[in-house]
């Protein structure tokens, strides 16, 4: 039988729970505090709770089922952590300070089932998707290395979240929901390769995510030569799925777009992608390539301020993503292909 995991619980669920256990139902809400208002996994540490609940609770629950492997700080402080998983498999998180704000980037699955050919976290395939906890432990896990609740949480990290909705789903309600974490949706990103089904399923929830899709190219040509045919949606049906979302949900949508050299970084590119950020009323975040995998190049720094430029002439909100970690592999993926690489290692 598989035991319930105590990151994702709910109110019922840990009503029910204590209720089993043989204790007063004022026990669920001290236990819920101490998950959720504390970041507190570990039933040792929850001393208001009895010895024999808190034994209990080890025995009944899987309190917590990831493992911070590895912690890797650069120069700017941004931290990558690599964090193992119960089966073996290990994601990456980062924690990602500035001056007025505090982020975490979190990942959704295990390995990526898209595969952009420029991106090491689909380079493996994908192996699995995380639960629910797995997700929400991640957050836990970036709390303890920062002291603090992150002010943005961006699932950014490896794997297509909306191709692991329910899991996303509940992990999302679960750090807005007031019951719980509580975060204002407004200050947590979805972030997509451009998957239309699971936008509209992004919809139906009804909360005001930010919502950022990947588009790295202005023509489904380019497009087709950088993200393979099965999940790839054309631009015009993920640029409708953007209007719907704006219109339902009422967030201005962003454009991720990787500057890739000789690739998608022409300057006919960008006045085209300035039109659809001022017909789509969205923003633009343009990220230069950080080297990880197919052959790739990022474009000269004239090239990268000559493309900004040409949005912003052209009346396109615009923001130029700031290197950060690049010196800790911080592309997503890049530390989890590192420790893979160990394991084969090791193993020979």
């Amino acid at each position: 039988m598989t035991l319930p995991a105590l990151a994702s619980s709910t109110r019922a669920e840990l009503e029910a729970l204590t209720v089993r256990f043989g204790q007063p139902a004022f026990r669920a809400g001290q236990l819920l505090d101490w998950v959720y208002k504390r970041y507190e996994l570990d039933p040792d540490r929850m001393l208001n709770l009895p010895l024999k609940l808190r034994t209990e609770l080890k025995s009944g629950l899987v309190c917590r089922s990831t493992r911070l492997e590895r912690a890797d700080c650069a120069a700017d402080r941004t931290e990558k952590l690599l964090i193992s998983l119960a089966d073996g498999e290990a994601v990456e998180m980062a924690v990602i300070p500035a001056p007025k704000r505090l982020t975490f980037c979190l990942s959704t699955q295990a390995g990526c089932p898209v595969g952009c050919r420029f991106c090491a976290s689909g380079a493996g395939g994908l192996k699995r998707n995380l639960t629910a906890a797995e997700i929400i432990e991640q957050l836990y896990h970036g709390i303890g290395r920062a002291g603090r609740l992150p002010d943005n949480i961006v699932f950014m990290g490896i794997g297509e979240g909306l191709l692991n909705f329910s899991r996303l789903a509940t992990a999302l309600d679960r750090i807005t929901e007031p019951d719980y974490i509580g975060m204002s949706p407004r200050r947590v990103t979805v972030s997509t390769s451009g998957y239309v089904p699971g936008i509209y399923q992004l919809i139906e929830l009804g909360k005001p995510f930010n919502l950022a899709v990947s588009l790295h190219a202005v023509d489904d040509i380019t497009r087709a030569a950088l993200i393979p045919d099965r999940l790839r949606c054309p631009l015009a049906e993920i640029r409708r799925a953007c209007d719907d979302y704006e219109r339902e949900i009422g967030r201005m949508v962003t454009f991720e777009y990787v500057l890739l050299a000789g690739i998608n970084d022409r300057p006919a590119a960008a006045e085209k992608l300035a039109a659809w950020a001022r017909r789509h009323h969205a923003k633009v975040n343009l990220i230069p390539y950080n080297a990880a995998v197919g052959g790739f190049k990022r474009p000269a720094e004239v090239d990268i301020l000559r493309f900004r430029d040409i949005l912003k002439k052209n009346g396109a909100r615009v923001t130029l993503r700031l290197e950060k970690g690049a010196k800790i592999a911080a592309a997503c993926g890049q530390l989890r292909a590192w420790q893979e690489k160990k394991d084969d290692h090791d193993s020979n």
